[in-house]
């Protein structure tokens, strides 16, 4: 095998391992050298990507880790089973990929970054949406003062019900971690990341109306939520918020997030790849009565995007990005840019969110989270 060929292994076939497959193909230097799924339908789907070089393939994930394939691994499985998998994956020296959410309970992330102390492979937690070109965009704008002090962040997502997966395991709470764990984990990160602090409180408000109530899983029905309203507060005073619903799939861009700050505003839209951004107009000055305000004037348009993104996939090219951010710290050494941390912080704040639901109150993170952080 060429030394140049950075070899990955994949735990998880179903949907996103496949998509992972996807990346991975279109990235030079990278080849999938081995699979792993309990699943034989989902191995076989895997495997008809990967037709000219076809890697082996396990029912076993323990097999794949010990086959000395590979040098990295992608883990995709269900959420539930992230920390099985990862308590093995970090007993070796591979570098490991894993999809969020990192975990479905808070001790098993302090577990997993227990058993992570000092090993010498990299431990990077997928959290694409960072990567949207768009969001990337917007994010360094803010980062650079385009809107002063940042005081808002507010996110939605308006799009259709959770898609069917092997089993229907993503139908149930115990298994997700809960639809603000499973589903918001991503926007939860990007929350924290553009407002550089730590979440200090939650409330929520939120319930299951339409999804899923019509179905029977050996006589339980479903119990994830399809609709809520989050607020999540910070050390600062900034606020950042989330409107999800899941019953809403006849949106245009269904996905909008927005920073505003003390001097300006950006917003990011997708799927049309859109930004917004524009500075406050000094209204005290204004003499003519009747002018429309949000009239628009003074907002810049544009599209963005990234020509070097090779597969857009799913994600609008951002798991592509990714992968290469991955693959560079593999070979350059440098720090994961998502940490066991990060990824746990995103699961606590979903869990805070949930519990709030569930009692009404405000949740602080210092009652999720262990002492200490």
């Amino acid at each position: 095998m060429d030394k140049t060929i950075t070899r990955y292994g994949i735990i998880g076939c179903g949907s996103m391992g496949r998509e992972h497959i996807e990346n991975i193909k279109a990235l030079p230097g990278a080849l999938v050298t081995a699979i792993a799924d309990t699943h034989a339908a989902s191995l076989d789907a895997a495997m008809a990507l990967l037709p000219f070089s076809p890697p082996k393939a396990f029912s076993d994930h323990k097999e794949l880790l010990a086959s000395g394939l590979c040098d990295a691994v992608v883990i995709a499985t269900p959420n539930f089973t992230h920390i099985e998998m990862m308590r093995d994956a970090l007993a070796t020296d591979l570098h490991i990929l894993v999809e969020k959410p990192l975990v479905t309970r808070v001790e098993d992330g302090v577990d997993m970054m227990r058993r992570a102390e000092g090993r010498k492979g990299l431990v990077w937690v997928a959290q694409e949406y960072r990567y949207m070109p768009p969001v990337a965009e917007m994010i360094r704008m803010a980062h650079q003062g385009a809107v002063g002090t940042m005081h808002q962040v507010a996110i939605r997502e308006h799009r259709e019900p959770f898609y069917p997966k092997v089993g229907d395991w993503n139908r149930f709470t115990a298994n997700t971690g809960g639809t603000l764990v499973e589903k918001c984990c991503h926007y939860f990160n990007l929350m924290d990341l553009i407002l550089k602090e730590k979440p200090l409180r939650v409330f929520a408000s939120g319930g299951q109306r339409v999804n899923h109530l019509d179905e029977s899983y050996g006589g339980q029905r479903p119990d994830i939520l399809d609709s809520a309203f989050v607020i999540v507060e910070y050390p600062s005073g900034a606020r950042a918020s989330l409107d999800l619903c899941m019953f809403a799939e006849n949106s245009v861009d269904n996905e909008q997030i927005v920073i505003v700050g003390d001097e300006g505003k950006l917003e990011s839209l997708l799927p049309s790849l859109t930004l917004r951004y524009g500075r406050r107009e000094d209204w005290g000055r204004r003499e003519v009565w009747g002018q429309p305000s949000g009239s628009g004037k003074g907002v810049s348009v544009r599209r963005v995007w990234d020509t070097n993104i090779k597969y857009a996939g799913q994600h609008f090219g951002a798991s592509y990005i990714e992968h290469q951010h991955f693959l560079d710290a593999i070979r350059t050494g440098k720090p994961a840019e998502i940490t066991l941390e990060e990824g746990l912080r995103s699961v606590a704040t979903g869990l805070a969110a949930h519990r709030s639901i569930e009692t009404g109150q405000a949740v602080a993170l210092r009652d999720v989270l262990p002492a200490g952080w």
